[in-house]
């Protein structure tokens, strides 16, 4: 066994590379036979863990925080000095693996993804990984400082959410102009980096003998089970099945609000404003009653969840509330020494932070739910199944969302009212996700193109008026061809979205399933989530009762009950 490794991760965050390396070769030099696989496995899990999480740490520090350059710093020198040499490393434990040809049990499929790794790596890469991350630290950085007055103070553009919400349209629009105005302000800044991000990402691609950066990504985020004509096919059956859905409800808002057109501010794609003019819900004041009510909307789904959440917050891993210098967004991450998922989210105390708090929640009870895996590489657990997690967890929860059940809601009509928002965004939803996933399939394959602005602008908006045609975006031009610049995902975790679709299918058929039988459909949720990443995609899928697919098949199977019960509830 490898002896002497610090026991905690504040030990091991003040080691360099120079002490950490005896660890790693010790583990490369080490005979490896049908004997000793696990107790090798064993030890390799826990070096990776410790550097996992010195450099998760980092990581979150620099979103809590993006204007502390001296962390930031750290952050950047931990890439370079301990990250890069322990991929390096962890390479040729890889394949010393492969060369063993042993086959560990529960290891099947983590050993899949390791082979794929293990040809696609390129020492050469290393560098232009980390460069990668200092390009993403400095994308939430731009987004981080944006900020305007209004009414003169200064507010976070997150902050302006409950003005985006309100009653009155001409405080919206207002609302609305102010933020558009402040984001085309970073256009320059946001190109520029655009374009290092191609570079970067194409020479990653080369160096690899990959034909562009789609065929390397596709490998690097291990997808097994579906092709890039497969996303193909769900972008053609969201638009052919989903798209009209949409179209649908959205008419109806618009009658509903006596309008002859909606504008930018009077819906986006989540489906937020209220068309009967009603005032914007308003479900909780602080983290500390969003923390409460959460754990008590878990606690009903299954007690477990709640002691969960209960857990985290006693060990401080949430950072919940929006302030000026935070990046943006929202996501869980996961220390992998402590054994804690942490959340982080940019709440501002509308419903929507509500649906983030559940999503994230989702995500943290996958990691509490899976880490009993012994080894590292079973708990690398792909998107398409995470995402089932998080996404599941907000359909799952909705039942309890009034007061009665320790919610957020006083009514039940508070209740439905922000069930169907969710409902109805959800529909929308699956459009937004193909404008953003058939955006990025067209980037890289089309590279020179791509880093032509102009082109990148006309596409999106080609995407939003086969996927979005709804808003009248007239006098807002600029603001819609740059809409792909508010994106995260497109600069920070590029491909990163079609699996929310994906999961999106799959939670509304887990929902479907609990309507029937609510203790069945969280029994195998939770048993898919134990699973980790030792199943493949599809044996994930049916473990929490869903079909992985693609086809408009299962769109006209569940859209239709998205439908009746938006038109159930909201009548």
């Amino acid at each position: 066994m490898l002896t002497n490794l610090p026991a905690t991760h504040e030990e091991f965050a003040k080691l360099s590379w120079a002490e950490i390396e005896p660890f790693a070769q010790a583990l490369i030099e080490r005979p490896l036979t049908a004997e000793t696989a696990d107790e090798w496995l064993l030890d390799w899990t826990s070096l990776a863990r410790q550097i996992d999480e010195a450099k998760t740490r980092l990581e979150v520090g620099t979103t809590l925080d993006t204007t502390d350059e001296a962390l930031n710093q750290r952050y950047l020198a931990n890439l370079e000095n301990v990250v890069t040499p322990w991929r390096a490393a962890e390479q040729k434990l890889k394949e010393k693996l492969l060369a063993s040809g042993l086959e560990p049990a529960g290891f099947e499929i983590p050993l899949r993804a390791i082979r794929a790794e293990a040809a696609l790596f390129r020492e050469a890469n290393l560098t232009l990984f980390n460069e990668e991350d200092r390009l993403e630290t400095e994308y939430d950085r731009v987004i981080g400082a944006q900020t305007v007055i209004w009414d003169g103070e200064e507010k976070t553009l997150t902050q302006l959410t409950p003005f985006l919400e309100s009653q009155d349209r001409d405080l919206r629009e207002r609302a609305f102009r102010l933020a558009a105005e402040r984001r085309l302000q970073d256009r320059p800044a946001l190109n520029d980096l655009w374009h290092k991000f191609l570079d970067v990402r194409h020479q990653i691609a080369l160096n690899a003998d990959q034909p562009d950066y789609r065929a390397y990504k596709w490998i690097e985020m291990k997808r097994f089970d579906y092709t890039p004509d497969d996303a193909r096919r769900f972008h053609a059956a969201i638009e052919e099945v989903v798209v009209p859905a949409g179209r649908r409800l959205l008419e109806r808002k618009r009658e509903r609000m006596g309008v002859d057109v909606l504008r930018p501010w009077d819906a986006d794609w989540r489906m937020t404003i209220d068309p009967l003019n009603r005032p914007p819900l308003a479900p909780f004041k602080d983290g500390a009653e969003l923390t409460a009510k959460s754990t008590a909307m878990f606690r009903q789904v299954d007690p477990k969840f709640g002691e969960y959440l209960d857990i985290m917050e006693r060990d401080s891993m949430l950072d919940l509330v929006n302030r000026k210098g935070k990046a943006p967004g929202g996501y869980q991450t996961y220390f992998a020494v402590q054994k804690r998922p942490f959340i982080f989210m940019n709440a501002t105390g509308s419903h929507g932070d509500v649906q983030t708090m559940l999503h994230e929640g989702g995500h943290a009870f996958h990691s509490f739910e899976s880490m009993h895996l012994p080894y590292y590489q079973q708990g690398d657990i792909t998107m398409e199944i995470a995402e089932v997690a998080s996404m599941s967890m907000e359909l799952l929860a909705a039942p309890y969302l009034t007061a009665d059940y320790g919610g957020f809601y006083v009514s039940q009509a508070d209740a439905d009212r922000a069930f169907v928002d969710h409902l109805t965004g959800l529909i929308r939803f699956w459009g937004y996700m193909s404008v953003v996933d058939g955006f990025q399939h067209w980037v890289y394959t089309h590279i020179d193109d791509a880093h032509d602005i102009a082109q990148c602008d006309a596409k999106w908006v080609e995407l939003w008026n086969r996927f979005m045609p709804v808003e009248d975006w007239s006098g807002f031009e600029d603001s819609l061809n740059a809409y792909w610049q508010r994106q995260g995902h497109i600069y920070g975790n590029p491909f990163y979205y079609i699996e929310y679709g994906l999961a999106q299918l799959g939670a509304v058929q887990v929902w479907r399933n609990s309507l029937s039988d609510a203790k069945g459909a969280v029994a195998a949720y939770r048993q898919a989530l134990s699973l980790g990443a030792t199943r493949t995609l599809p044996e994930l899928f049916a473990a929490a009762g869903a079909k992985f697919a693609f086809d408009e098949a299962i769109f006209r199977e569940v859209v239709p009950l998205i439908e009746d019960t938006i038109n159930r509830l909201d009548g």
